[in-house]
This record gives structure tokens, sequence and C-alpha cells, in this order.
């Protein structure tokens, strides 16, 4: 029995090493206490790109916040991916009312059927300039800085920009805290990954890339089948080394209503990570470390507990783990203007990390197959 408690203990600490290991050099070091953010100070013309299927209340909302724009030259790109309610009508009005604004109308075809990458293509292909900025109907920007900022990045090589997409606070709910705190965590791992050169992933709230990019990769073609990943497998196909550029400032936010409904978020994160499965074999790899390494540390500290073995030393790697990793999330979440997910970060990490096994395993047996 002590050779077992001896061998489970030696394994816990490796579990625990493995994982505070990615907190230290990959997220504290490459993002956490790096405060050094390039801006190339170059304004090229632009254009925004926004695909919307049924999104009218939110398109009225949100598109005269990305019209009021202080930025000199740039077209908005709107999209109406086959909606049955007034989205192409209000479309059209915005479209007639400014002239920087143009209209796509997607009509739903056999090969294409329900597909967002479809429909920005018909986007990406109607817009005149090179330098695409992307968002979603339903976000809108933190300030009338927001597209300055994203398109400051492009230039010296950066072709492809990641920019931060937050979601807003709703006082008193659990829920939006866990939503936030997901978020938060996505992100200080695509900026973190992207600092050290390997970029994997972006978001579509708030991504930019430039068109001619997109069709020396023949845009979303080795994907097309795949109903989600306009964003993190685009960018995980054609980020290099040395073409991305990562954007945090507070200015350069998005902003997105968050579901107010678990079962309506979990079928939103089933969606999202279903993409995964795609991503590089050397990027699945670490991530999957990763994520084990915290299920693990968990599973592993309830029997090293449990069994009371050595429980004094069990105690201090506990403490060690939690003030560096709470150190890391800490710092990554007040740089993103999250700080009141800080306090109760152990519990939240523990929510989230039985969630996201939930997710996986109910992937395993269901595939999700629709963007929206």
């Amino acid at each position: 029995m002590d050779q077992f408690l001896t061998l489970l203990f030696y394994i816990f600490i490796g579990v625990t090493l493995i994982n505070v290991t990615f907190y230290v050099f990959y997220m504290f070091f490459a993002f956490a206490k790096d405060n050094s953010q390039p801006s190339h100070h170059s304004y090229p013309p632009v254009s925004v790109i926004i695909c919307s299927k049924n999104e009218a209340k939110n398109l009225k909302k949100n598109i005269p916040k990305i019209l009021s724009q202080d930025y000199s030259l740039f077209e908005v790109i709107l999209i109406n991916d086959a909606s049955y309610d007034e989205t192409g009508d209000i479309i059209e009005a915005f479209a007639l009312e400014n002239k920087n604004v143009e209209e796509v109308h997607v009509v739903n075809n056999e090969a294409f059927w329900g597909s967002k990458k479809y429909a920005l293509t018909l986007g990406i292909k109607k817009a005149k300039y090179n330098n695409l900025v992307f968002t979603d109907a339903d976000c809108f920007p933190a300030s009338n800085q927001w597209l300055r900022h994203m398109a400051s990045q492009f230039g010296n090589k950066k072709e492809l920009v990641l920019g931060y997409g937050a979601y807003e606070k709703i006082k008193g709910s659990w829920l939006n805290k866990i939503i936030r705190f997901e978020t938060v965590m996505t992100a200080l791992q695509y900026f973190s990954w992207a600092k050290v050169g390997k970029a994997y992933m972006g978001v579509g709230r708030n991504l930019a890339y430039t068109s001619s990019l997109f069709f020396a990769h023949n845009g979303f073609i080795k994907h097309m089948k795949i109903r989600s990943g306009d964003d993190d497998l685009f960018v995980n196909e054609v980020a290099t080394r040395r073409n991305v550029a990562i954007q945090y400032h507070p200015e350069s936010y998005t902003y997105s209503e968050p579901k107010k409904k678990i079962s309506d978020w979990y079928i939103q994160k089933r969606r999202h990570i279903s993409t995964a499965h795609h991503y590089k074999k050397i990027h699945k790899f670490f991530l999957s470390i990763f994520y084990v390494s915290q299920l693990f540390f968990f599973l592993l500290l309830v029997l090293v507990l449990i069994s009371n073995f050595l429980w004094q030393y069990v105690l201090f790697i506990i403490s060690i783990r939690y003030l560096i990793t709470w150190l890391v999330v800490g710092v990554s979440a007040s740089k993103l203007k999250e700080k009141d997910l800080v306090m109760l970060y152990p519990l939240h990490e523990i929510t989230l990390v039985f969630i996201q096994l939930g997710i996986f395993i109910s992937n395993q047996l269901i595939k999700p197959n629709r963007w929206k």
C-alpha cells in the first residue's frame, strides 16, 4: 500500500510540475509579464466584414458604433446570410444611408447550406481593401478607437492580427463569471502562444487579416465542410512565426452579450471546442497536455488528500501551485480588464475544467454541425 501511495504522490508532483511549467513559461513570461506591444502607426484603408444571420436587433444596436469609428478610410461589408427575419431590410437601409456600407445577400444552396464560411468568402470577395477586420453582428467595439488599434498592427510583414473579444458583465451572475473566466483563459493561451511564435487560434469576434493572405491559402477550402472554425481553423492553418500580431489595448476590445442560460452557453462552447480536433498535431499535443495536467491535478489532489499520505508536503505543493497560477491569472485578468474574476479564481478554474470535460464527452457522442 505504501508503494502505491508513494507512486501516486510522485505522479501528483509530476502532473503539478507540468501544469505549473505551462503557466510560468508560456503564460507568465510570454504574455502576463510582457508589457511591450509595438504599434506601427500606419493606418491603411480597411474593410470591416460582419456576417449576420437573423441579427436584426443586434444590427440596429451595434452597426452605428462601427460606423462611428475614428478612422480616415474604411468600408463596412454587411453580409445577410440567408436570414428569415428583418436582417436583409436593415442591411439595405444602412447601405442606402451610408456610402461606405456595402451589402452582400447570401441565398442558401445545396452545396453550402448554412455555411458561415461561404457567406464570409462572398463578403471578402466584395471588399475593396486588402486589410480586413472581422467582428460579429452581436458585438460592439469598446471605443471609437477600436479600428485604429486593430489596423495599426498591419505592416512589417504582419498579415494576421489577434484581438480580444470580451463579454459584457452581468452583476450577480455566476454563469457570467464562468463565461468571462473561460474567455480570459482562452485569450491568455492564444495570446501567449502567439507571442512565442506558435499562434494556433483567434476569435471571429475580433480578428483581422489581409485578403492576400486569405486567397494565398485558398480561403477556407481545406475546412469548408466543417461548420465552425472560420476563425480558429483559418488562423491555425495560416499563422506563422512572423506574420502574426496581437492587440490587447482596452480600446481595441469588442464586447458581446453573454448567454444567460447555461444550456445555451454549453451548446455554444460545444460548437467552438469541436474545431480543436482539426488543429495541427503540435497544437493539439500541447493543448491536450495543458488540459490533462489541469484535470489530473484535481483528480489526484482528491486521492492524495484522502490518503493522508505525506499531507504536509501535499499542502506545500498545492500552495506553491496556486501561488504561481493565481499570480499569472491575476496579472493577465487585470491586463484584460477582468479584475473581478481574480478573487475566486480557484473556484472558477475547477468549475471550468469539469465543464470542459463534459463538453469533450458530449462532442464525442454527438457532433455539433451548425454555426448558428
